[in-house]
């Protein structure tokens, strides 16, 4: 074949194929059967072997052309990816829809654009005239990873648009595994000798996260597209029941339950339609969603700090089913507490099988009255821990048993005490005897949100404890590839992994050094406070309960357990190893703040703010010198409220609290000063 009737007829193929595809995907017409499809794709894939200078970056053929990554880059949302606040009554819609008619002034009902709530992985993807550009996860909302090799290999998204899009259209949608494409997956499971996948929602995620391209392009993903990010260069819908119309115009894939709807009733009927046909669906859901149908009156709406006050995710009654109560066991956490767990019969339940159940606490247990070989009822909602409701009396067999707090720990044999006047009961022995709180500690220090070291994950940590390899947070810097590659399941890259991530943590910063030392009653924001209020470990380590207690939204309480960790030997040790081994961190300055406008002010913020997002907000506040804490107490100088302000407004003026409106917060952030004297 010449090269110019090769280039013609790949062009063909190109154009027939993305036809196939869109009305596959998108209109659910297949034209052909897949064997001719199937045909026409080997086709397109011998010219272009033949003559790769036709390979476009378009081509159907090149849905896996990326390579495995050693990770996924950040991308930053130009437009961030909110989260939807939930409803689970009908007094929660009726809530909802009472703020919207109210903040529209609308006295008649109003529209809504109604859809299921898919229960996948939120995507972002970007279309540059026309072209698949890039694919980015949802993230925090602000920042997603960049899966952009990823999402190219599922069917459903085309690398080019149809008809006259936008210049530039950033799409938003879900990317799910139908639970077809999910009981080929765990039967493919089986027949390999794997692991079978827990559910749909997990199994897309885990596809969607793979390093790999090509092992996602395996995996029977689908995507559908709901709403716009980005738009430049081009008019969109007025509505947004009219936006899978027009998706669908430029080959996007929609799903097919969308539906306008009026009011209250309207959005009730639409929820008790979806209810009953929830199990009949193809693919996992976990509600429904309602968005404010005219996109003029969406803007005005506006949003709150993390969620768009124009829509609500209406979710569906948690899944529940019946199973023996068969035994319990008792967990021991980082502070000791220990905390009782049933011991199911394994029951597929929300989409997982259920053994193990959280009971909460002994008083708890008492309440509700269980018994060890109970008929109970569990209970699991999306990713919730599962917890045991209720048992059924009328089942109750003659030889159950009481459940019965142990008198010693179960792991270390310590005596358990009953704290005064609370619901806790703790292991005495302490991390220094007991192996399960040193256990809880080491992985409360190397979690996210504390050092953050990646690849120490709960078994590898069970197994330097077990062994005494690690007694404290310190030793960890002290562990060397070799002897961790020596361990089971561990070879040498990912041991060196292991240790390139604990050297990675040394440069941290000083509110999660904090949090990951595991002081108790210490969590993020009190770490947060005492950092701006010392600057440095050495400060707040020789610091009295008194002074401790002039920090923000620390009490007696807190300020005399922060003194009491400090004064500890273990403490001491672990502290100056942590120094020794490199541990650093960027000291905050507390010099200088006391001349700055707001300093010596604390600040809470309440409510709905209309002009500015509460977390700017705030950092502008501490900008200024001011302290801004989450609860109200005799400290706060001042409490700023917006709309729908709640418990915290009674508080304040209880106590004489000043209570500001959102005008006042802003002359405040404009002028740089505190507000003249009441």
């Amino acid at each position: 074949m010449s090269d110019r009737r090769a280039a013609r007829r790949a062009e063909q193929l190109r154009e027939e194929i993305n036809g196939h595809d869109y009305r596959y995907y998108v209109l659910d017409e297949p034209a052909v059967p897949d064997a001719e499809y199937d045909r026409l794709m080997k086709e397109l894939r011998e010219i272009e072997s033949a003559h790769p200078e036709l390979v476009t970056a378009d081509s159907p053929t090149q849905r896996v052309s990326g390579v495995a990554s050693p990770g996924f880059a950040e991308v930053r949302h130009v437009i961030p990816m909110l989260s939807l606040n939930n409803g689970f009554t009908e007094e929660d819609l009726a809530d909802f829809d009472r703020k919207v008619r109210e903040r529209l002034e609308s006295e008649g009902p109003i529209d809504y654009s109604a859809t299921p709530k898919l229960d996948g992985l939120a995507i972002s993807v970007l279309f540059r005239d026309g072209v698949y550009t890039r694919a980015a996860t949802r993230g925090d909302g602000v920042t997603g990873e960049d899966v952009t090799a990823n999402v190219a290999t599922i069917r459903s998204v085309p690398r080019k648009l149809r008809g006259r899009p936008p210049a530039v259209l950033e799409v938003r949608g879900e990317v799910f595994l139908p639970y077809a494409g999910f009981e080929k997956m765990n039967r493919d499971a089986v027949a390999r000798g794997d692991k079978q996948y827990v559910n749909p929602r997990n199994a897309a995620s885990g596809s969607l996260r793979q390093l790999d391209p090509k092992i996602t392009a395996q995996r029977p993903l689908d995507l559908n597209f709901y709403e716009l990010g980005v738009v430049e260069g081009g008019a969109v819908p007025e509505r947004h029941s009219e936006l899978a119309g027009w998706l669908n115009s430029l080959g996007l894939r929609t799903g097919n339950e969308n539906r306008r709807v009026r009011g209250v009733e309207g959005c009730l009927e639409y929820y008790r339609d979806i209810g009953a046909r929830r199990l009949k669906l193809p693919f996992q859901i976990d509600g429904v969603v309602y968005k404010v149908d005219r996109r003029a009156d969406q803007e005005k709406l506006g949003f709150v700090s993390r969620a768009p006050r124009w829509a609500l995710a209406h979710k569906y009654p948690a899944d529940e089913e019946m199973t023996l109560l068969e035994g319990v066991v008792f967990n021991v956490g980082r502070t000791g507490a220990l905390t009782p767990a049933a011991k199911l019969k394994p029951v597929f339940v929300g989409g997982v099988t259920v053994s193990n159940a959280t009971l909460h606490n002994m008083d708890e247990v008492a309440r509700k009255g269980f018994r060890i070989g109970d008929t109970v009822v569990v209970r699991r909602a999306g990713d919730v821990i599962p917890e045991v409701v209720r048992y059924l009396p009328e089942k109750r067999p003659e030889d159950s048993r009481e459940i019965l707090m142990p008198a010693n720990c179960p792991v270390c044999g310590s005596p358990v005490t009953r704290l005064e006047d609370q619901a806790v009961y703790k292991c005495t022995g302490g991390v220094l005897k007991c192996r399960a709180q040193r256990a809880e500690w080491i992985m409360h220090f190397a979690g996210r949100r504390a050092l953050d070291i990646e690849g120490l994950g709960e078994k590898l940590i069970e197994q330097l404890v077990a062994d005494e390899t690690v007694t404290s947070p310190a030793d960890l810097f002290d562990i060397d590839a070799k002897s961790l590659a020596e361990r089971e399941r561990m070879g040498e890259k990912s041991a060196q992994n292991v240790v390139d991530a604990i050297t990675k943590s040394k440069k941290t910063t000083l509110p999660r050094l904090l949090y990951a030392l595991g002081i108790p009653q210490v969590g993020e924001s009190t770490a947060m406070a005492l950092a701006q209020q010392f600057g440095t470990v050495e400060k707040l380590g020789v610091a009295s309960p008194a002074l401790i207690e002039e920090t923000p939204d620390v009490g007696p309480i807190v300020a005399r357990s922060v003194y009491e960790f400090f004064q500890s030997d273990l403490a001491q040790s672990v502290v100056a190893r942590l120094k020794a081994s490199g541990v650093t961190y960027e000291p905050i300055s507390t010099e200088g703040r006391e001349s700055l406008p707001l300093a010596g002010l604390a600040f809470v913020i309440t409510g709905t703010l209309a002009g500015i997002q509460r977390e700017p907000a705030e950092d502008a506040l501490r900008e200024l010198g001011a302290k801004v804490s989450g609860s109200v107490s005799k400290k706060t100088s001042y409490l700023v409220v917006g709309a729908d302000a709640g418990s915290k407004r009674a508080k304040a003026q209880q106590l004489g609290v000043p209570i500001l409106d959102e005008a006042a917060l802003e002359m405040i952030l404009k002028t740089k000063r505190p507000p003249p004297p009441a």
